[in-house]
C-alpha cells in the first residue's frame, strides 16, 4: 500500500489480510484544469455571478476580464479542494462588491434623463442596493446557496453537489437564508412607515 504526504513524500506498507493490495491516496490528487479550460467552461457563469451581484451592464465585460485576471493569478495556488464554480464564486462575488461600490455614485448619470426613466432607474437602483444590503447582512455560507437558488435559479441538488454540500445542510442554510431575508425586508418596511 502506497500513501502520499502532502509534501510530495511517499510512505509503502505491505498489503496485510485486511488490507487490499490496492495503492490507495490520502491526499487525493486533483488535476486542475488549464486556464483556458476554466475561462471556456465558466465564463457565462461569472457573467451572470457578476451581473447577479448588481455588475452595470455596460461593466460587465470590464468585471469578467477583473475576475479572470484574478484566476490567472491565483491558478497556481488552488489546490482543488473546492469545486472550481466555487472558487469562481466567490472570486466574482468579491469583484462585484467593488464595481457596487464605484457604481453608487453613477447609478442615475447612465440613466436616461426623461422623468419617468430617471424615477425607474432610481427605483431599480435602489431595489437593487436594498437587495444587495440584505445579502451582505447574511453570513456567507447562507448567503451563497440563497444567491446560487434565488438569483442563479439553481437547484437545491445543483447547489449542493456545486459547493460540495450535504443535501439536508444546502436545505436548511436556504431555509435561514430566506427566512433572514424576509425579517430584512420587513424590518425596512416598518422603518420606512415610520415618520
Amino acid at each position: 500500500m502506497k500513501w502520499l504526504f502532502r509534501d510530495g513524500s511517499a510512505a509503502v506498507a505491505a498489503p496485510t489480510v485486511r488490507m487490499p493490495s490496492v495503492a490507495h491516496v490520502l491526499v487525493r490528487e486533483v488535476a486542475v484544469p488549464s486556464f483556458d479550460e476554466i475561462y471556456a467552461a465558466h465564463f457565462a457563469f461569472v457573467w451572470r455571478i457578476l451581473r447577479t451581484f448588481g455588475v452595470a451592464d455596460a461593466a460587465l465585460e470590464d468585471a469578467a476580464q477583473d475576475v479572470f485576471v484574478v484566476v490567472h493569478r491565483r491558478l497556481p495556488e488552488f489546490e482543488g479542494r473546492a469545486a472550481v464554480t466555487t472558487w469562481l464564486f466567490a472570486i466574482a462575488r468579491r469583484v462585484a462588491g467593488g464595481y457596487r461600490r464605484r457604481r453608487t455614485t453613477e447609478t442615475l448619470a447612465d440613466e436616461p434623463a426623461g422623468t419617468a426613466d430617471t424615477f425607474a432607474a432610481l427605483s431599480r437602483a435602489e431595489a437593487t442596493t436594498t437587495v444587495l444590503a440584505i445579502l451582505d447582512t447574511l453570513d456567507e455560507d447562507k448567503r451563497i446557496v440563497f444567491a446560487l437558488v434565488e438569483l442563479e435559479q439553481l437547484s437545491v441538488p445543483e447547489v449542493a453537489r456545486l459547493l460540495d454540500l450535504n443535501l439536508n445542510t444546502a436545505y436548511s442554510r436556504l431555509r435561514l437564508a430566506r427566512q433572514a431575508f424576509e425579517s430584512a425586508v420587513k424590518a425596512r418596511l416598518v422603518r420606512k412607515a415610520v415618520p
